[in-house]
């Protein structure tokens, strides 16, 4: 991995409230972590094998658990087959502003269809249905940033 793109994710790091970022490309693996004891150390960097543990994700609040003063649980989603994050970035619904929203509630998807895109290092990453059927729910609003393994869309 090129040591240009490991210093930004440094900078992403310091410059947000994020306390942990990974990023995989191919083999590679990088993991930064901030100290939570300590707030003015410098984020360790770590490179690893592709087996690297995964953070825990941390709660993000939709406008109505906002409102509502309620935290997201698992039971709050619908039975079905929760798609999750794979990395930490900004989630949008559509391909542009200006475009209609890949998915919406109700719509029938297959295995492959592009649900939403997940910005990472100005990497436009598409997130996939893994499995056919409904969209039952979708978790997070485009411009929204999300965390590793937090609940995007429950397909039933």
């Amino acid at each position: 991995m090129d040591l240009r793109k490991i210093k930004k994710l440094i900078d992403l790091l310091e410059e947000s409230n994020l306390t942990e970022i990974e990023i995989r490309e191919g083999e590679e693996a990088v993991r930064l972590s901030r100290a939570s004891a300590a707030p003015a150390a410098a984020p360790a960097v770590v490179v690893a094998a592709p087996a690297v543990a995964p953070a825990a994700p941390m709660p993000m609040q939709s406008p109505v658990q906002a409102a509502t003063g309620g935290t997201p649980k698992p039971n709050d989603l619908p039975p079905g087959h929760v798609v999750r994050a794979p990395m930490v970035g900004t989630f949008y619904a559509s391909p542009s502003p200006d475009k209609p929203a890949f998915v919406t509630v109700g719509q029938q998807v297959k295995p492959g269809d592009t649900l939403g895109i997940i910005e990472a290092m100005k990497m436009f990453n598409p997130i996939e249905a893994e499995v056919g059927g409904t969209v039952l729910a979708i978790q997070c609003e485009s411009g929204q940033p999300v965390e590793f393994d937090q609940p995007l869309f429950v397909i039933g």
